[in-house]
């Protein structure tokens, strides 16, 4: 095993080498996949989603950027030497067919698994800039992607090694592969920090922003180059950089989105204190423990407005350290059965905001900290039950709220993704729920003294009775907790 036993190999292993250009694209990838799991996990993405997608598009960008690279520099050649397509470490990777291969697997990978391919890609298409501007270096390594030739003295400001690999074909070239890198890494740098900062973005708008930014350094840049690929008298760079200006152009001026039909978002509702004005209940239980257990004067209003949200076995392990919790839960439960129907009500307006919803075509559906058959009491002692798709309730999931799970499990029972969903409850961690999912969350203020400790939480709207909902939903908004 020998390290760097020529300036384009990294590691040599007998017959076998690994080049550096394979090790600099790999750098560059692997950097951007570590921005990508962040922010997929920002919108509700797991970091499995995260791998199989760096995987499929790297593998199909790989694949894609060598058969562009080959029809387009010499296509003649390669159908009569066709193993010499295998020959990635000569070099020969056009990032543009890469771009295509990526994009091709990510369709066919969100369709399959029921994701919203724009949000996927405003979330990953602005960190490609990074991975391609670090990419440019392997050109260095492989004395690719110069431009004309200069004389020595343009060189007299760069380090002696810089300098001495420009020297190609005998000569001193530009090297526009730089110009590029810059462009690319300015780009990435100007998107994903600044560009969210400065404007109140919509769905796609970040890959607007990619295809508008990369289109125009790649268009003046390979103006530039004396290597590029043909298309006839045409460079087939150039052509590409024009129909992404002007895909990119389009799309921030909204012209495609006035083409796409709007969706519906699925609504999910919390159901205790957000449905049904179940706290009369819940509090005479909380009360019939802390009388058995502690005394009924250490049940204090603090104490009543905590234990209305949260689920039942952190409140128990939290005020009945020393009592059995599952006990406590069916005590708990045979006792808010009893009382469900004097003491459980509709809140004011649920009723008639399900139903209008309902008729509207809405798919709706419950995911709450109460256990189903709980629910289900509830809904059917009040003729609701019939509205909704989907409920998920506490003993349904492993994790209970805030943990998105309940929210991700009615998804998918809705056989749905989460990339347009609205999340309705009434407390924080409701809220929170909703932002680890990465869907539109509404906070409904039934209560007043939880209105300080819900905007901390900044959902994406607040509302104070529950039929504004259906002014809310005629907006046009994207319903995911980002805008992404």
């Amino acid at each position: 095993m020998q390290f760097f036993p020529d300036p384009k190999t990294f590691l040599s292993l007998g017959s076998l080498s690994i080049k550096w250009y394979a090790v600099i694209i790999m750098i560059g990838a692997l950097l951007a996949y570590m921005l990508i799991v962040r922010e997929l996990k920002k919108i509700g993405y797991k970091s499995e989603t995260a791998e199989d997608l760096f995987l499929g598009c790297l593998i199909c960008g790989l694949i894609g950027a060598r058969l562009w690279y080959c029809a387009f520099y010499n296509l003649e050649y390669y159908l009569s030497h066709p193993l010499h397509i295998l020959y990635t470490f000569e070099g020969g990777l056009a990032i543009q067919g890469g771009l295509v291969g990526g994009v091709l697997f990510g369709l066919v990978y969100c369709r399959r698994k029921k994701i919203d391919f724009m949000r996927m890609a405003d979330a990953i298409l602005p960190n490609v800039l990074l991975a391609q501007g670090i990419g440019r270096w392997g050109n260095f390594i492989n004395q690719e992607a110069f431009g004309r030739t200069v004389s020595e003295s343009f060189y007299r400001y760069f380090p002696d090694w810089f300098a001495n690999q420009m020297v190609i074909q005998g000569e001193y070239r530009e090297p526009t592969f730089l110009y590029e890198s810059i462009g690319d890494l300015l780009g990435f740098v100007l998107i994903v920090f600044v560009y969210d900062k400065i404007t109140q973005r919509k769905r796609g708008d970040r890959v607007y922003a990619y295809l508008l930014w990369y289109g125009a350094v790649r268009l003046i840049v390979e103006g530039l180059r004396t290597d590029s690929l043909m298309l006839g008298q045409l460079r087939m760079a150039q052509v590409v950089s024009v129909v992404f200006i002007l895909v990119g152009l389009l799309g921030m001026l909204g012209v495609f989105r006035r083409w796409m039909p709007q969706r519906k978002p699925v609504i999910l509702f919390d159901l205790d204190g957000t449905l049904l004005n179940t706290a009369p209940a819940i509090l005479a239980s909380y009360r019939m423990l802390f009388k058995k257990y502690r005394s009924e004067e250490e049940f204090t209003p603090e104490i009543q407005m905590e234990v209305q949200g949260p689920p039942l076995l952190a409140m128990f392990e939290k005020y009945f350290p020393q009592q059995d919790p599952q006990q406590l839960v069916r005590e708990y439960r045979e006792h808010n059965s009893a009382v469900h129907a004097e003491l459980v009500k509709p809140m004011e307006g649920a009723k008639q905001l399900v139903s209008d919803l309902k008729e509207q075509g809405y798919k709706l559906g419950i995911v709450s900290t109460k256990a189903r058959e709980m629910i289900l009491l509830g809904l059917k002692l009040n003729e609701m039950d019939s509205f909704f798709d989907v409920i998920v309730g506490q003993d349904e999931v492993k994790k209970g709220k805030p943990d998105p799970e309940g929210i991700l499990t009615a998804c998918r029972l809705l056989k749905e993704g989460h990339d347009s969903v609205v999340y309705v409850g009434d407390s924080v961690t409701d809220m929170q729920a909703a932002r680890n999912a990465g869907v539109f969350s509404v906070a409904y203020l039934y209560h007043a003294q939880r209105r300080e400790a819900m905007e901390k939480e900044k959902p994406n709207r607040m509302i104070d009775q529950l039929l504004q909902l259906e002014d809310l939903l005629k907006e046009d908004l994207v319903w995911t907790n980002s805008m992404m």
